[in-house]
Order: C-alpha cells, then sequence, then structure tokens
C-alpha cells in the first residue's frame, strides 16, 4: 500500500491506522496534516460535548431526587453514580477541562431543569431557577440532595 493512500473520507479507520503507523515511523512529511489536526481537535470538542451531556443527566436525576423523595429508587442513585462515575473519568484524563466542568454548569443546569420538568410533569417553579448544587457537591460521590 503507497504512503497515505487511504482517502480521509473513504475508509476513516483505515486513515487513522495508517496516519498512526506514519507518526511512529517519523514520516512526517506523508501524514495529511490537515484531517489530522482537525480530527485532533474534534476529541477535545468531543470530551467537552461529553462532560455537558452526562452533566445534564446528572443534574436531571439529582433534582428528581431531591423534588420527588417518594419517587427515589435503585435506578435514580445508579443513574447518579454512573454519571460521576463517567465525568471524574473524563477529568482524571484530561485535568485541564475541570475549570470547563464548572463554567458549563449554570448552562446545563437549564437544560437539566427543562428536562427534570418534562419528565416530572413538575411546574417549573417547582424546581431552582439556579443551580441549588455546587461543582464539588455535583462529583461528590456521597452527596445527595434532601
Amino acid at each position: 500500500m503507497p504512503r497515505n493512500s487511504v482517502a480521509y473520507d473513504k475508509d476513516f479507520f483505515a486513515w487513522t491506522q495508517e496516519q498512526a503507523r506514519l507518526l511512529r515511523g517519523g514520516e512526517v512529511a506523508d501524514i495529511d496534516l490537515e484531517n489530522l489536526a482537525e480530527e485532533i481537535e474534534s476529541v477535545g470538542i468531543s470530551n467537552r460535548r461529553e462532560i455537558r451531556n452526562r452533566l445534564i443527566v446528572l443534574l436531571v436525576h439529582l433534582l428528581k431526587w431531591q423534588f420527588q423523595p417518594r419517587r427515589r429508587g435503585a435506578s435514580w442513585s445508579d443513574t447518579i453514580w454512573e454519571q460521576r462515575l463517567q465525568l471524574e473519568s473524563v477529568l482524571e484524563d484530561s485535568p485541564s477541562l475541570r475549570p470547563f466542568f464548572a463554567e458549563v454548569i449554570d448552562r446545563a443546569y437549564s437544560r437539566a431543569r427543562d428536562k427534570a420538568v418534562r419528565e416530572t410533569r413538575m411546574q417549573p417553579k417547582a424546581f431552582p431557577a439556579e443551580c441549588p448544587y455546587t461543582a464539588e457537591q455535583i462529583l461528590n460521590e456521597d452527596f445527595l440532595p434532601e
């Protein structure tokens, strides 16, 4: 197979393998720099998206836990635990995203509140307008709002 012969848009997996081979072999002149740079950036964007999405799910379940105490169950606590575990995993792998986590809480809370309203059929005023949890509480495996 000639160097850099796999087209990025024809077989992405084969392209990734070829780019890795070229990098490891020090054959930097043959690397598809533009697409490689784009893919590296997309990994960071994907991590940010994962943080935001998992945070929304976590916040929805924290709200339901707090404001629907009679409906609490193992599935809610399991979801809370799982989302925290996955968030911590992303943040351990990419510590530089911790500030992003703190910054995105308010936007994620707004979406989580809307979702909690839809899921619970409770009135929006039943939930605080601003996020009632700190970043530390959100990630604290021992924290469950009462």
